[in-house]
């Protein structure tokens, strides 16, 4: 795995003003085990007591993001799910603690038929308007945060969605990126993973468009907006922030787009940056 240089800016918290925080999850705030490190947890912790806006930014689930946010003491404020497709307002007054705010879904119809014809060894899985999650080929994943129903590819491309899930492990992200252009797909966004691994939304959604709404909402000066993150989901979320900061282990593309660099998620290097926000 490659490791970048760190990098700084000439970034300084300001006194007295709340911060929107965007925080990515998988390689950002744990590792890719899962884990989140004592410093990391202490560090989210103490930024979420100080009172910034602390905003969980995540292609996991509704289900597989609630566990993270309870871990940072998150009881309130907003929550990004499926990378932007999904947006929860948190509120410790609410019967279930959140409550879903907004859901972007789109007809899965062609860029399903389309991957599939290009990319024929892929798995499929799709996370429904409806919150429940459907694949073909028993394609199980913990980022799915509940058990999805298996289906055919017929039936899949059927179902409202929220995102589409491509899984294929003799495929590398180049393959991907062939795949999308050669399949001419059009109004759709997408985002290709760490490896074998696609993520199709709906066009014009990301992690990004999802912050704006709730920075909007939250009335926060665009020049307050920080974010930090490891993966190519999060380019649009670290050009969107003030202070976009990519992980040390980020891919070159991910950190070319940062104003900073910070170590890599196995060095805290989320920490280091929360602390700053103190």
């Amino acid at each position: 795995m490659k490791i970048q240089t760190p990098r700084s800016s000439s970034w300084t918290r300001e006194e007295g003003v709340r911060y929107l925080v965007a925080l990515d999850v998988d390689g950002t705030l744990v590792d890719h085990d899962g884990h989140m490190s004592r410093g990391v947890k202490d560090a989210l912790r103490a930024v979420v007591g100080a009172g910034h806006h602390v905003v969980i930014s995540t292609g996991r689930s509704m289900g597989a993001t609630l566990p993270v946010i309870r871990q940072g003491h998150i009881d309130s404020g907003f929550a990004v799910c499926s990378n932007g497709g999904v947006t929860l307002r948190l509120d410790p007054q609410l019967e279930e603690h959140y409550e879903v705010t907004d859901r972007v879904s789109f007809d899965p119809a062609h860029a399903l038929r389309a991957l599939a014809s290009k990319l024929p060894t892929a798995k499929f899985a799709l996370e429904g308007a409806d919150g429940r999650f459907y694949s073909t080929e028993r394609f199980q994943d913990a980022s799915f945060g509940i058990e999805a129903v298996g289906v055919d590819i017929h039936e899949l491309a059927q179902i409202p969605a929220v995102r589409l899930v491509v899984y294929s492990a003799t495929d590398a992200p180049g393959d991907f990126a062939e795949a999308i252009e050669q399949a001419g797909l059009h109004g759709v966004a997408y985002s290709v993973g760490w490896s074998s691994w696609l993520d199709v939304a709906a066009n014009g959604v990301s992690k990004a468009s999802a912050l704006e709404r709730i920075r909007q909402h939250l009335d926060v000066d665009p020049a307050h907006t920080v974010a930090m993150g490891d993966g190519r989901n999060d380019i649009e979320m670290l050009q969107w922030a003030a202070r976009g900061v990519a992980m040390g282990q980020a891919p070159d593309e991910v950190a070319e787009v940062s104003r900073e660099v910070t170590g890599s998620v196995y060095e805290d290097g989320a920490a280091a940056v929360l602390r700053t926000l103190l």
